[in-house]
């Protein structure tokens, strides 16, 4: 029995990372994305693009997190959960605007700040895991069958 709850519940941990990893690629894309379009095509400024690639990938964080990695369904609780979602992206878009600012500064290669974007997200990537895995959203539903898909 002991054996059998600690299998299932690493395969939970397991699944719910893979979900968290399949999430982060999707925003990382949609940030990526709008970045290169603001600065690199659009020629904006680089931090008034990273302002907006940051706000625009957050979107589909909050809502594929939500409810296909931790199976939140119903109603967004504002204080409990958005709030603190949007919290801590806006702590990523500082240090993201802050690396972008300073990339800027070395080089106006388009790779350059889409580069330096990255890398503040990285960096926080394992942290914002925690964050909404233990403060956010709670824990890891019994099953897959109370997961919702995308």
């Amino acid at each position: 029995m002991r054996a059998s709850l600690g299998a299932t519940l690493r395969a939970q941990l397991d699944r719910k990372a893979i979900r968290y990893s399949l999430v982060s690629a999707v925003a990382v894309a949609v940030s990526q994305l709008v970045l290169f379009i603001c600065n690199g095509v659009l020629d904006w400024a680089p931090v008034p693009s990273n302002l907006t690639a940051v706000a625009i990938g957050s979107i589909p964080s909050y809502a594929l997190n939500r409810a296909w990695v931790w199976g939140k369904r119903g109603r967004n609780d504002v204080w409990r959960e958005v709030v603190p979602f949007w919290a801590f992206a806006f702590v990523g878009l500082a240090f993201s605007t802050l690396l972008v600012y300073f990339a800027a500064q070395w080089s106006d290669a388009v790779l350059v700040v889409n580069g330096a974007n990255l890398a503040a997200f990285g960096v926080l990537w394992v942290a914002k895991y925690f964050f909404l895995d233990a403060l956010l959203f709670g824990s890891v539903p019994a099953d897959d069958s109370e997961l919702v898909t995308p």
